[in-house]
C-alpha cells in the first residue's frame, strides 16, 4: 500500500531539515519551494537552505554554551543541517561557520537524491489544499504575502512581521592587514583548531566618536508600511544600537576585550570591529554584528572610516528584510500543530525562534512529529531538560503573557532549561570560585540534556528503526 506523502512548504533551513527527517523515517515527502518561480527580497539563489544573513551557526561547545548543546542534540538525531555544516566548515574561532554556497549546495543535492523526497518548485498561495492531510509550514522570515494573509485569516492574528537586517561582506584583499590583525577573542580555539579566526580593526576614542556620529547622521532606508514592526533585539541594526547610547556598541559587537593589537601590543584599543571568514576560500569576510539599514551609498562611506577598511571593497552591502512569526503560545500545541486546524504544523523561525540552528531544530522536531503520526506512533516533545525541549517549551507555553504583542523570538539559552544547582566543591573537596561553578553547572546541564535525549530516542524506536 502506498503511503500518502507529507507536504513541507518552504525550502529553507527548517523545511529542508523537516523533509530530511520525514524521508529518513521512511515516509514520502513533497518539499514545496517557491524559488525561483517567485523570488524574495533577501535570497540570491534557488538553492535549498540558503543562508541569507550570517554564515555562522554560533558556538559549537556543548559543555559551555546552549547553542553548542543544541548542535550536539541535532547531530544525535541525524540532522542534515549539522552534517552539511560540518562538511563545509570554515575557521571561526569557537563558532561553527560555513561556506554558504557549499553548504546550501550540499543540502540541495542530498535532498534531491533521496528516493522519498519530491521537490516541487512552486508557490503555495494561500492555505494548502484540504486533501493535504499533513502539512508543515516552514516558510520562515520571508513568507509570501498570499500565505501570510491566509495565516492571518485562519488565526485571527493582527500582525506577523518584524524586522531583521543583513551585515555587509568585505573582500579580504581590500583589508589593510598592516592595520588589522588576526586573532580570536581570548585566543579561543574553535572546532577547526584555529585561535586566530577573526580579523580585528582597532579604533581609538576619537575614531570611535566620529564613527558613532556618522552612524547616527547617515541616511537610513525607510519602509513606511513596516514602521510599527518591532526589531528582534538579537539582530538589531548597528545604527539602532548606536541610537540607544553612544557606548552601546563598545559594550556590544565592538567591545575591545580579549584582544591585543599585534602591530601595537602596548596600545589598548578603545573599540574593535571584527570580521569573520565567510567562505571556504577565505576571500570573503563578514562584519560581525554590523547588520544595518543604512542606505548603500552611506554604508561604503561610513564603513571605510574603520581603520583597516579605508579601501574596503564590499562583495555585499547590508540590507533590511521582513521576518514573520506567529503567536505560537496561543496557536500551537506541544506537537507544533495549529490548534484551529491540526493537519497544519509550523516549523522554523515562523514559530518564534530566532537563529539558523534554532529554526532548523524546530524543523527537525516538526518532521519527526509528522512522520511518527503518519506511521501511527505519535511521539511527545523531547524532555524539558534538553535544548530541543526548551525551545518547544518557549514557543508553545514557556512565554509569560504580558499583553498583546509581548511574545517575541528567542535564541536557545540556558534560561529555557530547568535549573541545576551549581557544585560548591571539586572532587578533592576544595571550594570552587564563581567562574568554575558556572562552568561545571553548564557542563552538568549538557550531560543531563544528552542523557535525557538518548532516553527519549530509545522510547520512540519506530523512527530510528526506519533510518
Amino acid at each position: 500500500m502506498t503511503m500518502t506523502p507529507i507536504h513541507v512548504v518552504g525550502g529553507g533551513l527548517a523545511g529542508s531539515e523537516a523533509a530530511w527527517q520525514i524521508a529518513q523515517a521512511g515516509v514520502p515527502v513533497v518539499l514545496h519551494e517557491m524559488r525561483p518561480v517567485r523570488g524574495t527580497d533577501a535570497h540570491q539563489t534557488d538553492k535549498l537552505a540558503e543562508l541569507v544573513c550570517s554564515n555562522s551557526f554560533r558556538a559549537d561547545d556543548w559543555t559551555g554554551n546552549a547553542v553548542g548543546l543544541l548542535h550536539a542534540e541535532m547531530r544525535a538525531l541525524g540532522s542534515i543541517i549539522m552534517s552539511a555544516g560540518a562538511a563545509h566548515q570554515v575557521p571561526a574561532g569557537g563558532a561553527l561557520a560555513v561556506d554558504r554556497e557549499g553548504f546550501s549546495e550540499a543540502v540541495t543535492a542530498r535532498l534531491e537524491a533521496h528516493p522519498l523526497v519530491t521537490i516541487a518548485r512552486e508557490e503555495v498561495a494561500g492555505l494548502p489544499p484540504a486533501e493535504w492531510d499533513s502539512v508543515i509550514l516552514a516558510t520562515g522570515p520571508l513568507t509570501s504575502p498570499a500565505l501570510s494573509q491566509a495565516i492571518l485569516d485562519l488565526t485571527g492574528e493582527g500582525q506577523l512581521s518584524f524586522f531583521d537586517a543583513i551585515a555587509p561582506i568585505v573582500n579580504f584583499e581590500s583589508i589593510d592587514m598592516g592595520v588589522a590583525w588576526r586573532q580570536s577573542r581570548y585566543d579561543k580555539e574553535g572546532p577547526g583548531g584555529d585561535a586566530a579566526a577573526y580579523i580585528n580593526c582597532p579604533m581609538d576614542k576619537d575614531q570611535y566618536e566620529a564613527f558613532i556620529d556618522a552612524l547616527l547622521a547617515g541616511p537610513k532606508s525607510e519602509f513606511k508600511d513596516w514602521e510599527h514592526v518591532p526589531y528582534f533585539d538579537g539582530c538589531l541594526p548597528i545604527e539602532v544600537m548606536a541610537e540607544r547610547g553612544r557606548e552601546t556598541l563598545r559594550h556590544g559587537p565592538m567591545k575591545p576585550v580579549g584582544l591585543t593589537n599585534a602591530h601595537k601590543p602596548e596600545e589598548k584599543a578603545y573599540a574593535v570591529v571584527q570580521l569573520r571568514q565567510d567562505n571556504a576560500l577565505g576571500t570573503l569576510w563578514n562584519m560581525v554584528g554590523f547588520q544595518t539599514k543604512l542606505k548603500h551609498g552611506a554604508q561604503t562611506e561610513i564603513f571605510r572610516m574603520i581603520p583597516g577598511l579605508e579601501k574596503a571593497v564590499f562583495a555585499r552591502l547590508g540590507g533590511l528584510h521582513r521576518n514573520t512569526f506567529i503567536n505560537s503560545p496561543r496557536l500551537l500545541d506541544r506537537n507544533l500543530r495549529l490548534k484551529a486546524q491540526p493537519r497544519l504544523r509550523f516549523a522554523g523561525q515562523v514559530t518564534g525562534v530566532e537563529g539558523y540552528v534554532e529554526s532548523a531544530a524546530v524543523g527537525l522536531l516538526a518532521g519527526r512529529f509528522a512522520a511518527a503520526e503518519r506511521l501511527g506512533r505519535p511521539i511527545e516533545a523531547p524532555p524539558a531538560t534538553t535544548a530541543l525541549g526548551g525551545l518547544v517549551g518557549h514557543i508553545t507555553g514557556g512565554h509569560l503573557e504580558s499583553g498583546k504583542g509581548s511574545f517575541q523570538p528567542m535564541n536557545i539559552n540556558y534560561g529555557l532549561l530547568p535549573p541545576m544547582e551549581a557544585p560548591k566543591r571539586d572532587a578533592e573537596g576544595r571550594r570552587l570560585g564563581a567562574k568554575e561553578k558556572t562552568r561545571l553547572k553548564k557542563r552538568a546541564m549538557g550531560e543531563r540534556a544528552l542523557a535525557d535525549l538518548k532516553a527519549w530516542v530509545e522510547g520512540a524506536p519506530a523512527l530510528e528503526a526506519a533510518e
